[in-house]
């Protein structure tokens, strides 16, 4: 079962030419691609750094609004690479000024499809970071957009490139695990109630307003930024909208089915006593037509007795896959007797990620104007799946999503949770 670096190089190739063709305006082979980065904080960093170790791209400019960490990105990546990117507040003035070929769009959530959007219309090839945005509309738009303009868009899911992730995608659709009638997505991480922080000025150098952009504009809170975002639901869509997202896209990457019919969420704040409001402890049930998943999590209470702390569960009738993270991937089979399969995962550091596969093949998509492996409309479906989530949660009832409509079924009160206002003066994106 062991997967070697030519076998995982030769599906991706395999997959690519399955894509065919999609974007126009190919780029020269071994060119350097001039290229901006949107949002410099730590995981925009992480892929900027991947992207200047490919050795095809120039660093001409980097953006954000928050001087605190824009600066010491912008050093760090000159003492790098020698080069010296522009600095700019206002990613709308560097795409105008700067030209990109490639934007890295890695801002929190709800700034992701003004961005991406704006990039792509000046020109751009884009890789945006996930879930792609705060609603199901800005994802249908994002799509649009890169479609419009004929540019690869690349989300960064990147473990549809992970090598152990390949191997047991294989090993599903070999038959080895049987047919599945269930998937358990799951990531259980430990935590406790915590504590509230008081509301305060936001720091020098440091455009509050601007970070909240076409969010609702909330006093500053330390625990909202950096790196807290994603469990305030004006900004994000909690873990479910985090990590759930890299969960369902696997699945949703195994599947035939591209969306679920019906979907229903029950949860809650439990635990959590801090300035959070996104649900520390949450189950979701997805009905497709051949199967279903289930997806929880909780902020607390890891522990020995579970042997897995993330990942997803395909039940089988040969036996159960458990699909990782840093453990990798384990059969379990059902015949008895018969030793378990394990396959180590290969990891690239920092943060045990895969970003530089990714990052191969979205320039590889650029060069032969192909579709990448994890194309918009790719991770704008396993967006979906986690807003639905989250948008039962919120509704306290189950819907029905037609997916080819991308529209529920049935409950007025529901769609209007697929959008939502845009504070002036910012505009919602139509697709």
């Amino acid at each position: 079962m062991k997967l070697t670096r030519r076998n995982f190089l030769a599906a991706a190739a395999a997959g690519a030419a399955l894509a065919g063709p999609a974007v126009h305006g190919a780029e020269k082979a071994g060119r350097k691609h001039r290229t901006a980065l949107i949002g410099t904080g730590w995981w925009g960093m992480n892929i900027l750094n991947v992207a200047a170790e490919s050795g095809h791209c120039q660093v001409v400019a980097m953006c954000d609004v928050d001087e605190n960490q824009l600066n010491p990105a912008a050093a760090a990546i000159q003492k790098k690479t020698g080069d010296t990117p522009k600095k700019y507040k206002d990613f709308r003035e560097l795409l105008d000024r700067e030209k990109p070929g490639i934007a890295i769009v890695a801002t929190p959530d709800h700034w992701h499809p003004l961005a991406m959007i704006a990039a792509v219309k000046a020109g751009a090839h884009v890789y945006v970071e996930k879930p792609i945005g705060h609603t199901a509309g800005e994802g249908r738009a994002m799509v649009k957009a890169a479609r419009d303009a004929g540019r690869v868009v690349q989300v960064g899911t990147h473990r549809r490139v992970s090598p152990h992730n390949v191997s047991a995608h294989q090993f599903l659709l070999d038959g080895k695990c049987g047919k599945v009638g269930m998937v358990r997505a799951f990531v259980h991480y430990a935590g406790g109630p915590g504590q509230k922080d008081p509301d305060s000025d936001p720091p020098a150098g440091l455009d509050w307003d601007f970070w909240c952009g076409p969010a609702p504009l909330r006093p500053f809170n330390k625990r909202i930024h950096p790196r807290g975002f994603r469990q305030f639901l004006d900004y994000a869509n909690g873990q479910l909208g985090d990590w759930g997202i890299h969960w369902m896209d696997q699945i949703l990457w195994w599947t035939e089915e591209k969306h679920p019919k019906i979907v229903s969420s029950v949860g809650g704040r439990f635990i959590k006593q801090d300035n959070t409001d996104a649900p520390d402890t949450q189950v979701v049930q997805y009905k497709f037509e051949s199967f279903v998943v289930e997806w929880e999590h909780r902020q607390y209470a890891a522990n020995a007795a579970e042997k897995h702390n993330i990942g997803c569960y395909f039940y089988g009738t040969e036996g159960t896959l458990h699909l990782g993270w840093q453990d990798g991937w384990t059969f379990y089979p059902l015949k008895k007797g018969a030793a378990p399969i394990h396959v180590e995962p290969q990891l690239n550091k920092p943060d045990d990620q895969n970003i530089k596969e990714l990052w191969d093949d979205f320039l590889r998509a650029i060069e032969n104007s192909a579709r990448p492996v994890c194309d918009i409309e790719i991770g704008h479906r396993s967006t979906n799946m986690s807003l639905l989530g989250m948008l039962s949660w919120k509704l306290g009832r189950s819907v029905q999503w037609d997916g080819e409509k991308e529209q529920i079924i049935g409950d007025p009160e529901a769609s209007k949770l697929l959008r939502r206002q845009y504070r002036a003066p910012w505009k919602y994106p139509e697709a």
